[in-house]
């Protein structure tokens, strides 16, 4: 039982780094119904980030975080407003393009700039751990978990209860009608890739924090993992977003702990395949037949 308790909370820090980057994709596709397969590259850079700003300027773990968000934001933004912001009327498979072109040139732009050698966070909590209902855990996850559930709710805040939150409400639910209202597009859109680019970036640091290294190609098999949990939940949804994420976590720990780790990866693709059989929508999401 405690071993079962202690997978149970592994599994729910490992799916709510998921979720923190699902948001991302998923805060995009609602407001432009743009699939941003950069953003796992976002995740990446955050994490970097916020490992130099831990081990060359030895800053504690809150400031660096910070500083990994905000440097994530910067990207996420210039990314939107150099790649994306003249594609939005184009063909989706024009911006689906560019999306792939945009991640392979912040992996090999990482590379040349320090090169393709993995990196290991330092051990920020060494030894510590948490004694509960008998079960020991890693003080590394629980620090990953509250951490998540903060940003989450802080996310969750700003959503629902701030004027840009109403105003990205807005967007997504028609582009043109909030446009006729007055409200600024271009500056809420720019705003949506800030959020979900910090919390990718966010991500990231706790990421390098639970599994210690890092490399310029982590954001390929992460970013699509919490690509699935974006899926998983209905893409456009941020509740859904959320759980998918822990759901994919949950499923990866749970697949692990029987003894089939090497098919862990697999298991969140074929969550995948099933989705997109029996419940194309998500578990949030609402079918909508397009008109034509």
């Amino acid at each position: 039982m405690d071993i079962w308790l202690q997978q149970l909370l592994i599994g729910i820090s490992l799916g709510a780094i998921y979720a923190l980057i699902a948001l991302g994709y998923t805060m995009v596709y609602g407001i432009i119904k743009l699939i941003n397969f950069a953003h796992g590259d976002v995740f990446m850079i955050g994490a970097f980030v916020g490992y130099y700003a831990l081990t060359a300027f030895h800053l504690g773990f809150v400031p660096s975080l910070l500083i990994a968000m905000v440097a994530s934001a910067l990207l996420g933004v210039t990314i939107e407003r150099v790649a994306y912001r003249r594609l939005r009327n184009a063909l989706r498979l024009n911006a689906l393009t560019t999306a792939i072109g945009v991640s392979l040139f912040i992996e090999y732009t990482t590379i040349y700039a320090r090169g393709a050698q993995p990196a290991a966070y330092p051990a920020l909590f060494p030894n510590r751990r948490l004694e509960l209902f008998g079960a020991s855990i890693k003080w590394d996850a629980v620090v990953i978990l509250l951490t998540a559930v903060a940003l989450m709710a802080v996310l969750q805040l700003i959503v629902q209860r701030t004027k840009t939150g109403k105003a990205m409400r807005a967007v997504s639910f028609d582009l043109e009608a909030a446009r006729l209202m007055g409200i600024s597009v271009n500056r809420t859109i720019s705003i949506t890739f800030a959020l979900g680019s910090a919390l990718g970036g966010a991500a990231g640091v706790i990421y390098g924090l639970y599994y210690t290294k890092i490399d310029p190609f982590m954001g390929v098999l992460t970013g699509l993992k919490a690509f699935v949990a974006a899926v998983l939940g209905g893409i456009g949804s941020i509740p859904g977003a959320m759980v998918g994420g822990l759901v994919i976590g949950l499923v990866e720990t749970l697949v692990s702990a029987v003894g089939l780790s090497l098919f862990r990866d697999a298991a969140a693709f074929l969550i995948l395949i099933l989705i997109l059989l029996f419940r194309p929508e998500g578990l949030f999401g609402r079918h909508a037949p397009e008109k034509v």
